[in-house]
């Protein structure tokens, strides 16, 4: 099985941005997300997104096995939410259009699901931008560039180690549930659902000494070389910002100000369809 999310070289206008820049637009994109509630602004986020995703190249096969349990993890936190407080929807927007009484005291409304909606796609925006930061970004490359800005070389070569060791787990998980499946435990998609998550979770544990373990050597040679002894480094793979990259951060802080524009506009984060 190939790795599921590592990152390819490709002749891409994402991948010619700065790993810098790639961050920036991360974390403000996440930011500008968590902050709204607003439909008009999570669908046009939604749609960038879904652009962005086609213009990195990323293949399916790369994100689908997480994308399938994010999937999973979605359906459940709504349902959650539903059951936990199934008239939030209402309370945020001041009124209450039943669709149909479910049983004992809850009841469909128009307002929860357009709630839930919202929720929804709030996911949607962010986790393909994770992926395509993953798979699209030269951890060696966005060290440099973080360094070069003056976060210190320590932090920014922590963050290399932390995204180079996403293939490495996802390689030792695939042998260990090798393993597992030689000695007939079923993990594949033949089985019962159930049965697979309780079977994949049995692995996270030799995989978390696994890793334990490799972080312990890094850590020791490292050590061994003196590293974050000298006040400087320097670095092969350092990227100048381009036009391209002061274009697309020039984008993301105007939209991110859009957004917080609008949210005070409004005078709420919630964008209300039931006025």
């Amino acid at each position: 099985m190939a790795r599921m999310i590592s990152y390819e070289d490709k002749d891409t206008p994402i991948h010619k941005l700065s790993g810098f820049t790639k961050l920036v637009f991360f974390i403000v994109w996440c930011m500008a997300s968590a902050l709204t509630f607003d439909t008009r602004v999570l669908v046009l986020m939604l749609i960038m997104g879904f652009a962005i995703y086609v213009v990195s190249g990323t293949k399916w096969n790369q994100v689908s096995t997480v994308f399938k349990a994010i999937m999973i993890f979605m359906v459940i936190n709504l349902t959650c939410i539903f059951f936990f407080a199934p008239y939030q929807g209402c309370e945020i927007y001041g009124s209450r259009t039943e669709i149909a009484h479910l049983f004992g005291n809850y009841t469909l409304t128009k307002e929860q699901l357009f709630y839930e909606m919202n929720v929804f796609i709030k996911y949607f925006t962010v986790i393909p931008a994770v992926f395509i930061f993953l798979v699209t970004t030269n951890p060696s490359e966005l060290a440099a560039s973080l360094n070069g800005i003056g976060v210190p070389y320590s932090i920014a070569y922590s963050l290399e180690i932390a995204l180079r060791y996403i293939p490495d787990v996802q390689d030792e998980f695939i042998r260990i549930r090798n393993a597992q499946e030689a000695r007939g435990i079923e993990m594949s998609s033949k089985g019962r659902l159930l049965e697979r998550i309780k079977n994949t979770a049995s692995i996270i544990f030799p995989l978390l000494f696994s890793s334990m373990e490799r972080i312990e050597v890094v850590s020791n040679a490292m050590e061994l070389r003196g590293f974050g002894k000298k006040p400087r480094r320097t670095w092969y793979s350092r990227r100048k910002l381009k036009a391209a990259d002061f274009l697309v951060l020039a984008f993301i802080i105007a939209f991110f100000a859009g957004t917080v524009a609008l949210t005070v506009k409004n005078g709420s984060r919630f964008y209300n369809p039931f006025v």
